[in-house]
């Protein structure tokens, strides 16, 4: 008997008597209310722990001898795609000049819509194939060779003259993979042969470069990821020049609450603008300057622990049944002041 009253004593939790307990409209409504606030912090709180967040990290960037995807979306309005050519230089020292592989160009008419697709690979193999006949004999006489290329070279010129005068523009996308080193890529005239280039716009200074990034990136898109020069447009109106874009690369990983790893690039930019004067020799193009950061950056996906959720859960959810219930009291003693003169009058 002694043991069982010394466990009733120390009960949290006393029972009322019957006779103490009153049901009230006042105290439903404290309930309703109090039940439809509880189940919202509940919803909020469960959010809260089924929503992850990011944890950065910095580290030395160990990677070696690994490559970098270059992603390219980019619209030139004013400048055809038969003038255009993709060319890239590292610090290794590896040059490329009309790069073919994996570069696609769209053709625009004046409206901005698609009206052709080339290949740049396709575009070399007939470019060879259209001087295969002309080269059949190595030893052929020269007077020939020029010949040919005089009539190819009048084509070319015709063909872009013809698309410029309908106000042409082209689409430039495709995958760039070149070394994790420094280096530049750059799109432009360049690959044009300066003959027929100079007969083509009579001088740099007529070359329209501009032109409209709609996608930089170097390696896949990671959730939260900006890239700053995705929507840049840069268009000219009776001048040209070149642009150069610095681009300072920071290597990334992103790490999925699932432990999957992303690995792919951020990165920062500056842009300079130079104009171009008439007795400039160079031509106008987009330059895009890129650097390497030694630094990595890790993102991780993280979510609160369950305990973490137990404990706000708790705390919510209890808080709010001791505020009702102080509310509660405070409205029945309220009624009851404005209820007992009332009383006491009709029995006078």
């Amino acid at each position: 008997m002694r043991m069982k009253q010394a466990i009733r004593s120390i009960d949290a939790f006393p029972r009322a008597e019957d006779h103490l307990l009153q049901k009230t409209q006042s105290g439903a409504l404290v309930s309703v209310v109090g039940l439809v606030i509880m189940s919202l912090l509940f919803l909020h709180e469960l959010r809260y722990y089924l929503t992850t967040y990011t944890v950065h990290q910095m580290s030395v960037d160990l990677k070696r001898g690994e490559t970098l995807p270059i992603h390219i979306n980019m619209t030139f309005p004013s400048l055809p795609c038969d003038v255009l050519s993709v060319d890239a230089i590292d610090m290794s020292g590896k040059h490329e000049v009309d790069l073919d592989t994996n570069i696609w160009k769209l053709r625009l008419n004046s409206d901005g819509h698609i009206i052709g697709t080339e290949y740049l690979s396709d575009l070399v193999e007939k470019e060879h194939a259209e001087h295969k006949d002309g080269n059949k004999d190595e030893h052929e006489d020269s007077d020939q060779k020029f010949q040919f290329f005089d009539q190819a070279a009048e084509n070319m010129i015709k063909k872009v003259k013809q698309a410029i005068a309908h106000g042409e523009g082209c689409r430039v996308y495709g995958v760039l993979d070149v070394q994790r080193v420094a280096g530049n890529f750059h799109i432009s005239v360049h690959g044009l042969n300066i003959y027929v280039a100079q007969m083509i716009f009579e001088g740099s200074s007529h070359v329209n470069i501009s032109h409209i990034i709609h996608d930089l990136s170097f390696g896949p898109k990671y959730p939260g990821i900006h890239n700053p020069l995705d929507g840049t447009e840069r268009i000219l109106h009776g001048t040209s020049g070149t642009f150069k874009y610095y681009i300072k690369i920071v290597p990334t990983e992103y790490r999925y609450i699932s432990k999957e790893v992303l690995p792919t690039n951020q990165f920062s930019v500056t842009e300079y603008f130079s104009p171009m004067k008439d007795s400039d020799r160079t031509w106008p193009a987009v330059y895009f300057l890129y650097d390497l950061s030694p630094i990595t950056v890790t993102i991780r996906e993280e979510r609160h622990s369950f305990l973490h959720f137990i404990t706000r859960l708790c705390a919510v959810l209890g808080g709010t049944f001791a505020l009702t219930g102080m509310l509660d009291r405070w409205m029945f003693r309220l009624v009851e002041a404005l209820t007992k003169p009332k009383a006491r009058s009709a029995y006078r």
